[in-house]
């Protein structure tokens, strides 16, 4: 869409918002389950990321695949379709999906699933929805092969122009939806990797002044980031004060992606579960004490990135996606941690009670509400009967 087409789109206003949740449940959204142009110059005409689920295998005595999608394996670009998410997720107490949100310098990429399937269908007022812009590198990684560097297909830095074009997009055509989701009044932007924003920029002033540029355009809105990305920018040997360029950039909020980006798994092949959940557990507290600004946790269904390997190479611990998987995430065990979640929550005073789950639907990296042949429902049951009171 070219900006003249997105200047020309008529705004819609948001009216007579419903009543806000004691609990905003979010999950995250990776769509890359439907045909995109990009994905079939590279892979083929039709590809999509089920091809990977398909052909998974197991890699070692006891390992759990491949995982078969309940619904089977469905194009989440089809209003219809995604209508069968939104009730699922709707019935079971989540109130937004936060999409994993791909443009770079070209334009945008993986962008049907949102446009066609989510906003085309009848039932979105039922489950708001988000952007989480992921600003990260894109590796042909499907598969990834051992021992062989990943070509480099998107580079996730923008130049100031192509962020002026994809802002102009977000908020001609998502913020004014009357299904954004709005905390506190304000719609939610999330940046996946703020080192790389910043350095695409230029540095911390001028990635100030692109996130002003933005507020300018939208009015006030609520800027998070992905704790994942507050690191060393490649000139810099060390973040002293990470709470100080939050402050500068004017973020509102933090929050973490997957547990994994906190707790390193150290054993191969597997990882139990429940000991990535006892460290978060005392990671959130840490991550409220130390932010000036509010931290929503996150709650993690599951890991292993086994499909996105060559299923014929050797599998050893190599770095992702040949790495070590979580094991023992059972519902049972999602359902502990909904609820430890919700006791954290509970705890936190003078803070809205936002969390989000990795992920609705990241079948490649084992991390998944949709239901399954082996669980069901399982997982979406687990939130309902936690927070349904």
């Amino acid at each position: 869409m070219t900006r003249r087409e997105l200047l020309a789109t008529p705004a819609l206003l948001v009216q007579n918002p419903p009543a806000v949740p004691e609990y905003q449940i979010g999950a995250y959204y990776f769509p890359n389950y439907h045909v995109d142009p990009r994905n079939e110059r590279t892979h083929g005409r039709g590809w999509t990321e089920w091809e990977l689920v398909k052909h998974a295998l197991p890699r070692y005595e006891g390992h759990r695949q491949p995982r078969k999608p309940l619904w089977g394996y469905e194009d989440e670009s089809n209003p219809r379709v995604f209508e069968k998410k939104i009730d699922a997720a709707a019935s079971h107490g989540l109130n937004h999906f936060i999409f994993d949100y791909y443009w770079y310098n070209d334009g945008p990429y993986l962008n049907r699933c949102l446009d066609r399937g989510y906003l085309g269908s009848a039932n979105h007022q039922k489950v708001k929805f988000a952007l989480m812009w992921a600003n990260h590198d894109w590796l042909d990684i499907h598969p990834a092969r051992a021992g062989v560097r990943a070509p480099l297909l998107y580079p996730g830095a923008l130049t100031r122009d192509a962020w002026d074009w994809m802002t102009d997009n977000i908020v001609t055509r998502y913020f004014a939806h009357p299904s954004y989701w709005r905390p506190g009044g304000l719609p939610y932007f999330s940046i996946y990797e703020l080192y790389k924003f910043v350095d695409s920029m230029g540095g911390t002033e001028e990635a100030a002044a692109a996130l002003q540029q933005l507020r300018n355009k939208a009015g006030r809105i609520h800027i998070n980031a992905v704790v994942w990305g507050v690191k060393l920018l490649p000139s810099e040997t060390t973040i002293t004060n990470p709470n100080q360029m939050l402050k500068l950039l004017g973020i509102d909020s933090v929050t973490s992606y997957v547990w994994i980006h906190h707790f390193p798994l150290t054993t191969f092949p597997s990882e139990p579960y429940e000991r990535a959940a006892q460290f978060m557990y005392s990671y959130w507290r840490k991550a409220a004490a130390d932010f000036n600004i509010p931290y929503h946790p996150n709650v993690t269904m599951g890991w292993d990135a086994s499909p996105r390997t060559c299923q014929s190479d050797t599998f050893e611990d190599r770095g992702y996606p040949f790495m070590p998987m979580l094991s023992g995430n059972t519902p049972e065990a999602f359902r502990r941690a909904l609820q430890e979640c919700k006791r954290f929550l509970d705890s936190q005073r003078n803070m809205l009670k936002i969390f989000n789950i990795n992920a609705w639907n990241e079948w490649t990296e084992g991390s998944y509400l949709e239901p399954d042949t082996e669980n069901g429902l399982g997982y979406l049951e687990a939130i309902r009967d936690t927070f349904s009171s």
